[in-house]
This record gives C-alpha cells, sequence and structure tokens, in this order.
C-alpha cells in the first residue's frame, strides 16, 4: 500500500484481519467441507490444477454459466481460497480500494468465497451487500461466513442480477476477477450501467488472458471481444484516480 494512502481508523482492521487468516478462511472452509486440517492443507496447494483438470478443452461460450453453475462444484471454493491466502497483500489492496468507495447498496457480482463482501458488509458506510455468484456451492458458503461472523443480516446472496428481489440500482459495483471468464464482456457493462444510481462507482478489473503456458484456461481472449469490451468501458465509463498500484480501477458513469 502506498504509505500516503490513509483509511479510516474503524474500517482499517478488516483488512488485518484479512491479512491475518483471511477472515477466518481456513477454518470456515474446513467446517464447510467438512475437511480435518491437515487435508484441507493437503488439497490448497493442487487446488489450481485441480480445478483445470475440470476444463473441458474446446470451451463452448454459451456453455460458460452452466460449467460454472454445474461443473465445477466445489473446487473453485478450494482454488478461491488458495489465491486468496497466497496473494494475500494483493487482495488486501483491493479491500482498501473497497473502502474508499463502498456505500449504500453494495453489489459484489462474481464474488466468489466471499471477501469483498464480508469485508463491504462490516463498513459504516454500506447499508446492505448483494452478493450474486453462480456457483450454488459459493453461495452457501459465504451465506455461512456471514452468519458464523455477525454478518448475516447486511448480505444477501442471489444466483444472478436479474432476481426481482434485487435492487433496481447499486451505490457501488464490486467486480473483480470476473469479466475475463465472460463471454460477452462488454454486455456486462451496460448492465452494470442501467444498475447502477447517480454517483455510482464500480470498481472493475479483468485479464483477458490465457496464460503463456495455457495457465488460465477458463479466460477468454479473442480480440474482437476484447476490443468490444475496451470500447464499450471507454464509452460509458470515467475513470476515477485512486492511489493504490493495483490493477483494479474505480469508474462512474460518463454524464
Amino acid at each position: 500500500m502506498n504509505p500516503a494512502v490513509q483509511v479510516p481508523a474503524q474500517t482499517a482492521l478488516a483488512v488485518e484481519q484479512f491479512l491475518a487468516d483471511g477472515f477466518d478462511l481456513r477454518r470456515a472452509l474446513a467446517v464447510h467441507l467438512q475437511l480435518d486440517a491437515a487435508e484441507l492443507e493437503a488439497r490448497l496447494p493442487r487446488s489450481t490444477a485441480d480445478l483445470a483438470a475440470l476444463h473441458p478443452g474446446a470451451f463452448d461460450p454459451d456453455q460458460a454459466s452452466s460449467f460454472y453453475e454445474d461443473t465445477v462444484g466445489t473446487a473453485h471454493l478450494l482454488e478461491l481460497a488458495a489465491w486468496h491466502l497466497g496473494s494475500a497483500d494483493y487482495i488486501a489492496d483491493t479491500l482498501r480500494l473497497q473502502q474508499r468507495f463502498a456505500c449504500g447498496h453494495v453489489l459484489d457480482f462474481g464474488g466468489g468465497i466471499g471477501s469483498h463482501a464480508l469485508a463491504a458488509a462490516a463498513l459504516p458506510a454500506v447499508e446492505a451487500v448483494w452478493f450474486v455468484d453462480l456457483n450454488p456451492h459459493n453461495r452457501a458458503f459465504v451465506s455461512a461466513r456471514a452468519e458464523a461472523l455477525g454478518l448475516g443480516a447486511r448480505l444477501r446472496c442471489f444466483r444472478d442480477l436479474e432476481d426481482p428481489a434485487l435492487p433496481d440500482h447499486f451505490d457501488t459495483i464490486v467486480c473483480l476477477d470476473v469479466l475475463e471468464h465472460l463471454s460477452d464482456p462488454a454486455d456486462q457493462l451496460e448492465r452494470f450501467a442501467r444498475r447502477m444510481s447517480p454517483g455510482a462507482t464500480a470498481l472493475l478489473n479483468w485479464y483477458f488472458f490465457k496464460g503463456f503456458n495455457g495457465e488460465y484456461p477458463f479466460h477468454f481472449d479473442d480480440p474482437a471481444l476484447v476490443e468490444r469490451f475496451f470500447r464499450t468501458l471507454q464509452s460509458r465509463f470515467l475513470e476515477v484516480f485512486h492511489p493504490l498500484l493495483i490493477t483494479t480501477r474505480a469508474y462512474r458513469l460518463l454524464d
């Protein structure tokens, strides 16, 4: 973190808690998956390879949603947990960025294991967090974590953005490490734009790259798809400066 950046004292503890134990992530995951500590520690290092092994090879973009909803199962929980624990400093800076902007009704789209949703729910400026993720195992895990951390009343989980129980508009949208998994990320930007309240902020990042050695087979990288994404981003959103040296960017709607 840039030492010149100050975060409010009442929210700084959330980041320190994450750096200490990922918001009690190991214990919560072991309980949820009914694993003992030794088995969990054995599975975390191989979780990325285990998840990649589920990839069918020739990936039909039209089947992406069903793949994440049905095929990956609990493997995604383990892979995401390993990444959040192993990249804690990076995740911590994205939590610090969220502290700077999150307020009112927060949408965490594709929120995975819920690190950002849980941290947002604990912020005093946040009224409610609406967690959206296709994977039912992710939703169940995040709900259980929220209850265990005393945040159940401020966080609700949903399968998709079209659920009528969701608010029409959000004051903050968080979508991290998700857009590269979508077959039409430009369309997702348009969907976000329609759901942003006046003055709302969207926190976004992306990585349209399958890796130098194919290590990210779940990412889309078609040049036409990527160009359409950036054209949409530049025509619909204005970047808001922040001083943290991370890939995540902050945006508001163009007037």
